[in-house]
C-alpha cells in the first residue's frame, strides 16, 4: 500500500496515458506489465501490477488472456482526457492558427484564411 495515495493516482493516470498513446500511435491495443515498465520508468513491478489490477477493478482496463491489459471504452475516454490535459500546452492550437486542414490558409498563408481568429 502507498504511504501517499496521491502517488497511486499519479501512477494510474500515467498508465492510462501511456496506454492511450500506444493505442493512438498504433503501437499496440493491449500491453503487458513488462511493456509498460519500459515506458513508466521508476515503477516497481509489484506496484505496477497492483495498479493494473486496481484499474481493471475500476473498469478502466480489461485483463486479456496471456496477462496483458487493454483499455475499456471508459479507459479510452479517461486516458484520452488525461493525455490531453497533460500535453495541452504543447498540443493546443496557437493563437490565430487555423485548425481546418482544408482551409486555403494551410497552403496560401494566413491572409487566405476564411475563419475568424481571435
Amino acid at each position: 500500500m502507498d504511504a501517499d495515495p496521491a502517488d497511486a493516482i499519479r501512477r494510474r493516470d500515467e498508465i492510462l496515458q501511456v496506454m492511450f498513446w500506444m493505442r493512438g500511435e498504433g503501437l499496440a491495443d493491449d500491453a503487458s506489465p513488462d511493456t509498460l515498465l519500459v515506458f513508466l520508468g521508476e515503477v516497481d513491478d509489484a506496484m505496477l501490477r497492483a495498479d493494473l489490477d486496481a484499474l481493471d477493478s475500476a473498469g478502466l482496463l480489461e485483463r486479456m488472456p496471456g496477462g496483458s491489459y487493454r483499455l475499456t471504452p471508459g479507459g479510452v475516454r479517461e486516458g484520452g482526457r488525461r493525455f490531453a490535459d497533460e500535453f495541452a500546452e504543447i498540443t493546443r492550437q496557437a493563437h490565430g492558427a487555423c485548425s481546418d486542414p482544408d482551409c486555403d490558409c494551410q497552403t496560401l498563408g494566413p491572409e487566405a484564411c476564411a475563419h475568424a481568429h481571435s
